[in-house]
């Protein structure tokens, strides 16, 4: 059943999703009560009795030309739809269930960490927006929570998952159901936007996936505004409530879902989730996988932080949009900070940039440099691994055999490992999970190389080219305000150069080059060009494009990019089928729509979208400089 469809569902699926009298109730057969019922949660029971909800269903009821009282039933059956508890033994048996769910993972929490938000509980409410890489997300992170001793946090969770019978255990655990699709749903939207603020006068503990749905390329997607927004205005009549925003990252060493997500970001088509899907998720964690490692963020005071950014954004006509973008963002930018480097990633990228197969040793020495790099910017490591041990790497390896990741081969004189047949999106998803800990590093080869191919005032060229990729990839990746980014740029520099450490000063071109022949490790081609090569699949269609005054298809033109992008992939003009995504189409996608390079009808738009894709092809350019110097330096 779609579950944003105003169309009456069909008998059987009203009952399994919400009981005989909700279905009833749908069918006209019962009212709606509009009035609390003895079993409604308290934010419905609440929100049912208030006057000024009332008042604000009849004003949108006017406005749509609707009945107040049938505007008033609807609102009070999404209320119910959405209404949750933690109650009786339901927490306990959906814990049970949940631990059986998980049970390919074993979860690691920092003692540390949760020793403090025990302190913080008791002065707070807590949110917890977390990365979503897999299912099984919605079950780690409140289960993390209240296994710690922290109050239990409410769920928000994709109705998707609203699976019978399970759905009715887990609402008297704390579980949401929010619906996604809600543009023609006026009523729906005013309602969860009360319910919402409801549970923040409340101070209740939430979470959400601030990326909306699970990332299929390992990183960390754009985030949505959505539950953030709806938060944001409830502190405008919730006084007393001072909640504290938690970032949550989660990764895991492997996933049983991974092949599947990979499969959708080519454009496979999602299976819906329902029972059946449900029984064969759960059998699919038979198999032991390794650690989750879950890792709460530097907390962000939401109030305060609010006042400093209308402080700061007051002349701005798009203000409070902008305030909420930047909460977002900077909310994201701390889930990455969190997130642990683990050694399946650096394994992949090894494995991944060699594109051939490799002994332990020529693993170890591919990996060592990455190693130091991680040291050097003091990025956390899941598990607190040595990256150098050999022990640890040989494990690692033979556990992505186990997985079908890798392939080895033991006949000759030395085991050697590869990545195996069609598994290369997946070990590019592994990867993805520490790209953000090595963007800043590539960013900052991609100045070097800037520089090199400038004039004398090598450090000027350097950043001017910064803060074009900073601006380029803006939509991909999360950086921090200007000034702190320059800061991690002057970081990056004094690795490749320590005399920079005391502070910056100029250097020539062939500076440049003699930092970038001797720099180790080397990775712009392999972090930034999966995403670089997207974007020329995208400024190459939108180039191309015939706009016929009519709006712009966006469905028609990502379908254009797909089939496009694995003619590229074929004749290897881009450097891997990692490319061919709806994943990275659409921040590039996204990036050439704030530029004003979509829509038609905008004079100059030919010959903007001309110099974007110039733009593209000329960085493109610089990472082969970068590849073609690793390629020098391969062990």
């Amino acid at each position: 059943m779609n579950p944003n469809s105003t169309e009456h569902p069909s008998i059987l699926n009203s009952l399994d999703r919400i009981g005989a009298r909700r279905a009833l109730q749908r069918f006209g057969v019962l009212d709606e009560p509009t009035s609390p019922l003895p079993t409604d949660p308290p934010e419905v029971a609440q929100l049912l009795s208030s006057a000024g909800f009332t008042e604000r269903l009849t004003e949108i009821a006017r406005s749509l030309g609707r009945d107040p009282r049938d505007v008033r039933a609807e609102s009070a059956g999404y209320l119910r739809e959405m209404g949750a508890t933690h109650t009786g033994r339901a927490p306990k048996d959906w814990a049970r269930f949940s631990q059986w769910l998980s049970r390919a993972h074993d979860l690691v929490v920092d003692p540390e960490q949760t020793r403090r938000l025990r302190a913080l509980d008791r002065q707070r409410s807590l949110l917890f927006p977390f990365s979503h890489r897999s299912y099984l997300d919605g079950v780690t992170v409140p289960a993390a929570v209240s296994q710690n001793g922290i109050t239990p946090a409410f769920v928000l969770a994709g109705a998707n998952l609203d699976v019978f019978p399970f759905n009715h255990l887990l609402r008297r655990s704390g579980f949401v159901y929010v619906r996604r699709a809600t543009a023609d749903i006026p009523v729906y939207r005013l309602t969860l936007r009360a319910y919402v603020a409801q549970m923040i006068r409340n101070r209740r503990n939430l979470c959400w996936s601030i990326e909306g749905g699970r990332t299929r390329t390992g990183k960390l997607r754009p985030p949505t505004y959505g539950v953030l927004r709806y938060i944001i205005d409830a502190l405008d009549t919730a006084t007393g409530a001072q909640p504290l925003i938690v970032p949550v990252s989660i990764v895991y060493e492997q996933l049983h879902e991974v092949s599947m997500m990979t499969d959708e970001a080519r454009g496979s088509t999602k299976r819906p989730e329902d029972l059946r899907w449900l029984w064969n998720f759960g059998r699919s964690q038979r198999e032991r996988f390794g650690r989750v490692y879950l890792r709460f963020g530097e907390p962000l005071p939401l109030r305060e932080r609010l006042a400093e950014l209308r402080a700061e954004l007051r002349a701005d006509d798009r203000a409070e949009s902008r305030v909420v973008e930047r909460i977002a963002l900077e909310t994201c930018h701390r889930i990455n900070r969190a997130t642990p480097v683990t050694t399946t990633a650096v394994v992949c990228l090894a494995l991944l940039a060699a594109d051939r197969a490799l002994t332990l040793d020529e693993v170890l020495a591919t990996v060592a440099p990455l190693a130091r790099y991680i040291r050097q910017r003091g990025r956390p490591v899941a598990g607190a691994a040595d990256l150098t041990d050999r022990a640890t790497i040989r494990r690692t390896l033979d556990d992505l055999v186990r997985s079908g990741v890798l392939a080895s081969y033991d006949g000759g004189t030395e085991t050697v490992w590869r990545i195996g047949p069609g598994q290369h999106l997946v070990a590019a998803f592994y990867r993805n999970t520490a790209v953000h800990v090595l963007v800043d590093r590539a960013i900052g080869e991609l100045g070097l190389a800037a520089a090199m191919a400038g004039d004398e005032n090598g450090l000027q060229t350097a950043n001017r080219e910064t803060l074009r990729l900073r601006d380029l990839l803006k939509f991909d990746f999360f950086f921090p305000p200007r000034r702190e980014f320059a800061e991690e740029m002057a970081a990056e520099l004094a690795i490749v150069d320590p005399g920079q450490a005391g502070g910056l000063h100029e250097f020539t071109p062939a500076d440049a080059k003699r930092w970038l022949q001797d720099g180790e490790p080397l990775v712009a081609h392999l972090v930034l060009r999966p995403f670089l090569d997207a974007y020329h699949v995208v400024a190459d269609r939108l180039a191309a494009w015939e706009d016929d005054d009519e709006p712009f298809d966006e469905p028609r033109f990502l379908d254009e990019c797909l089939r496009v992008g694995r003619q590229w992939a074929l004749q290897r003009h881009l450097a891997s089928e990692e490319s061919v995504s709806l994943e990275l189409f659409k921040p590039a996608l996204r990036l050439a729509r704030h530029r004003d390079l979509v829509e038609s009808g905008v004079p100059g738009t030919a010959k903007r979208r001309r110099d974007f894709l110039e733009e593209i092809c000329g960085t493109v350019r610089r990472v082969n400089v970068i590849a073609e110097l690793a390629r020098q330096d391969r062990p």
